[in-house]
């Protein structure tokens, strides 16, 4: 089954997306992601206010099967998280690129997005993962 890749995101090799929107990034994790966690039941995100770097760990997401990192695609501070995540974390699953997001980030470079896979690789990622 083809993965719900949408070519208006950028990626990384970690499975988060990246959705740049004025001076913000908004994150979340990939389909790709949500359907190898399995049922989603627990997101820890970082604080408002947080400085993150790119490639490091900025929270947990829990499922029924695992517990895997969250990784920032890019540095600089986030400035808003999904509180709604806290209450319903399956929205993850059931809506990974809009209700599932994760946090908004003010990217220190806006330049680092464009250093990210685009679809057609993240594509050719997953196919050969």
């Amino acid at each position: 089954m083809a993965d719900n890749i949408p070519g208006d995101l950028k990626y990384t090799r970690e499975h988060e997306w990246a959705r740049a929107q004025g001076n913000v990034v908004v994150v979340g994790v990939t389909d790709h992601a949500q359907t190898s966690l399995g049922d989603v039941v627990y997101v820890e995100l970082p604080k408002v206010g947080a400085k993150v770097t790119a490639g490091a760990s900025v929270g947990t997401i829990e499922s029924t099967k695992a517990v895997s990192e969250l990784f920032s695609p890019l540095s600089g501070t986030v400035v808003k998280v999904n509180d709604s995540l806290t209450d319903n974390p399956s929205q993850v699953n059931d809506d990974p690129y809009g209700a599932g997001w994760l946090v908004e980030i003010e990217p220190s470079d806006p330049k680092q997005v464009d250093g990210l896979l685009d679809a057609a690789a993240y594509a050719e990622l997953v196919k050969n993962a």
